[in-house]
């Protein structure tokens, strides 16, 4: 093979892996296009309630495969709709945060439809140390006091939404101003107001006029619900405190379906408890007919039923 012919084949080798090489280098280090859609957004800090008005909304670009779930491409989607919760300024709006029915403008609008609010008083001791906010998920536990066999506690409603603590519907901002606020209101009663069903706020007024109503901070990731959940009583605690106090094996309280709301309310006496059946009175025996008879210096009595 001459001299000319290897030239040519190492130039079109070289020139082949420098192509190679280019296109490797191509794929791996240069720029990627992604596909980007346009969602809508807040133009500012919206807090919880309010109705999206045409200012309240922009446009922004985001990569297709950052998308949320439930984005509106349209400002016609979320016009005259109340925020269920706080947005933030460049948040994306989705469905789930607006409320279902237009034309409802502040906490109100919040209220999930079949839902109610019913506020229960609280201080630092009965409130998970004053670390409950709005939308902090709680269970609502019941106590009553009195005597060694009445005393008792039950989770009277479980995994119960806060909707506000007091007239503060949003997360406040932890700092100093706010700390010292803390610690001088840590003795004083607030208020939380919780979103139940029309079934719990029954219970849950009941409990309130009953003894006394404590709230247990839980984990919003934790759904999860006991069937039955059983009162806690004396013996729990001492088992042996009632042998002690003279009344040796106390009265154990029984197994109650605290939601059954007839149950409940025979647990803890108040209205709706079932009545006792009156007792039917027997009716007292009929006299006898008692018929003396003489026959000469005889007397026989004779008894007819």
């Amino acid at each position: 093979m001459d001299r000319q012919k290897l030239l040519t084949i190492f130039g079109v080798a070289w020139v082949s892996a420098a192509l190679l090489t280019w296109f490797l280098y191509a794929k791996t280090k240069g720029p990627k296009t992604e596909a980007t859609v346009k969602i809508m957004a807040a133009a500012r800090d919206l807090p919880a309630g309010t109705m999206i008005g045409k200012k309240d909304l922009k446009l922004i670009t985001i990569a297709e495969r950052d998308k949320p779930g439930g984005a509106l491409v349209g400002p016609q989607e979320a016009l005259n709709r109340a925020l269920l919760f706080p947005v933030n300024q460049n948040e994306p709006i989705t469905a789930p945060k607006l409320s279902t029915l237009g034309g409802a403008e502040g906490v109100s609008a919040t209220i999930q439809p079949g839902m109610r609010a019913v506020s229960v008083a609280f201080t630092d001791a009965t409130g998970a140390s004053g670390l409950l906010q709005p939308r902090s998920h709680v269970d609502v536990l019941f106590t009553r006091t009195g005597s060694l066999t009445e005393a008792m506690t039950v989770t009277l409603l479980e995994d119960v939404v806060v909707l506000s603590v007091g007239r503060n519907t949003e997360v406040q901002q932890t700092g100093v101003a706010n700390v010292k606020t803390a610690v001088r209101s840590s003795t004083s009663t607030q208020t939380a107001t919780l979103m139940v069903t029309p079934e719990q706020a029954q219970k849950l007024e009941l409990g309130k006029n009953q003894g006394k109503i404590s709230l247990a901070l839980r984990n919003p990731s934790d759904r999860s619900i006991r069937n039955e959940p059983k009162a806690a009583v004396i013996e729990e605690i001492d088992p042996l405190l009632l042998m002690r106090s003279g009344r040796r094996g106390g009265v154990r309280m029984p197994g109650v379906n605290v939601r059954d709301q007839g149950e409940w309310a025979n647990l803890i006496g108040g209205e709706g408890a079932p009545k006792k059946k009156a007792e039917e009175k027997k009716e007292p025996p009929k006299p006898k007919l008692v018929v003396d008879v003489f026959r000469g210096d005889k007397h026989v009595q004779e008894i007819f039923p």
